[in-house]
């Protein structure tokens, strides 16, 4: 090809400048998010709040274990989803949602359900202790993580951090079920997942009246 030069320069050009707006653009114009400040509560004003630190490392536990494969973490417009009729979270999420999530989880696929307001779902009967059971022995869809726990005699007095067990989950006689430090960081980092402040951005967009046409009164 005489122009083959020239073709795949342009092609090389095309490619970097898609990359740039695609991914640099997105930057500049998300990555400067602030939280949002709230004069009107003078206990806790910004937000989102900043999780801490044993719910930043259960981050990371949740993409380890691929979490994202079943679940999302993003609600969807009514008009795009039936997301806030089913419970998951009475507002759309917006960017500013995830300004301190390291590595954002948004998910592709809904074999379990969307876990963007598991915390602040009302009622809830998801505490630390029934998460602890379910990670420890499945449901559904939902594969059990074992491994997340460890199975020991008991010294003394039993841990408080026990698994309270029955049937066929529980141990022996004189043993124990206790969580890990990653299982106790992936609970905090689900229990932390609470988004129910009303940013302005998340507000439903009122239609545009629609115009009279000239001539028609």
């Amino acid at each position: 090809m005489r122009n083959a030069p020239l073709f795949f320069l342009g092609l090389f050009v095309a490619l970097t400048l898609s990359w740039a707006g695609t991914v640099l653009f997105a930057d500049h114009q998300l990555g400067a998010l602030a939280p949002y400040i709230d004069d009107s509560d003078p206990v806790n004003p910004s937000y989102p709040p900043q999780q801490p630190g044993i719910a930043a490392r259960g981050q990371l536990v949740y993409a380890d274990l691929g979490c994202a494969s079943c679940h999302t973490q993003a609600v969807r417009r009514p008009d795009f989803g039936s997301d806030q009729a089913r419970g998951w979270g009475d507002r759309q999420s917006v960017a500013r949602d995830y300004i301190y999530q390291t590595r954002v989880q948004l998910g592709a696929e809904r074999l379990g359900p969307d876990l963007t307001n598991l915390a602040g779902r009302k009622p809830s009967a998801l505490d630390a202790s029934n998460l602890m059971k379910l990670l420890y022995a499945g449901q559904g869809a939902m594969p059990a993580y074992k491994f997340l726990f460890d199975e020991r005699a008991i010294v003394g007095e039993p841990a408080d951090s026990r698994l309270m067990l029955v049937g066929r989950l529980a141990p022996a006689a004189g043993r124990e079920i206790v969580p890990t430090e990653r299982a106790r960081s992936l609970v905090a980092f689900l229990l932390s997942l609470n988004n129910t402040f009303e940013y302005p951005e998340a507000r439903p967009v009122a239609p545009e009246a629609p115009k009279k046409e000239e001539g028609k009164k």
